[in-house]
């Protein structure tokens, strides 16, 4: 497989986990749905910093907008902060157990829904409430999978 092809696989997992952020879901059980998006990107951000990084991550956000029918660019900015970051200490990240990978994306998924939250709030004047967060423990109990599924793709199918 070329090396153009295989970079095809990446951009076909984010466009599978932008399906899974808009599947319909009934209401107790879309409380608790992890943000596949962003998920996915951290991954793609830590193995392949150079490749997926800032602008991968607006174009996310940006299409995850449009899925979902937030005010444009909410989730584009958000994701291009939270990436910003991922990208800049990915080295570190990198270097951690999977527990604590999974603790450091809690608190970057912590603050992305802060952040949503804030948007929201100061765009249409929501109120916070718990069921907020309820994504950052389900997020972080997933990573670890997502990690092992795309860390085995991409070893399998020699992404780089």
């Amino acid at each position: 497989m070329e090396k153009s092809h295989r970079l095809y696989l990446v951009y076909l997992s984010l466009m599978f986990s932008l399906v899974l952020a808009v599947v319909p879901l009934p209401a107790m059980v879309k409380l608790f749905r992890p943000d596949w998006p962003l998920l996915v990107l951290f991954y793609w951000a830590l193995a392949l910093p150079f490749r997926v990084s800032i602008g991968t991550a607006f174009v996310v956000g940006f299409l995850l907008d449009v899925l979902v029918g937030t005010v444009l660019g909410v989730n584009a900015l958000a994701y291009s902060i939270i990436i910003y970051f991922c990208s800049a200490h990915h080295l570190k990240i990198r270097n951690f157990s999977i527990l604590q990978q999974s603790l450091v994306i809690a608190l970057f998924l912590a603050f992305y829904h802060y952040f949503i939250f804030w948007l929201s709030h100061f765009l249409t004047g929501v109120v916070f409430t718990m069921a907020y967060l309820w994504p950052v423990v389900t997020g972080a109990a997933v990573w670890p999978w997502i990690f092992w599924l795309l860390r085995r793709i991409r070893r399998q199918f020699k992404i780089h």
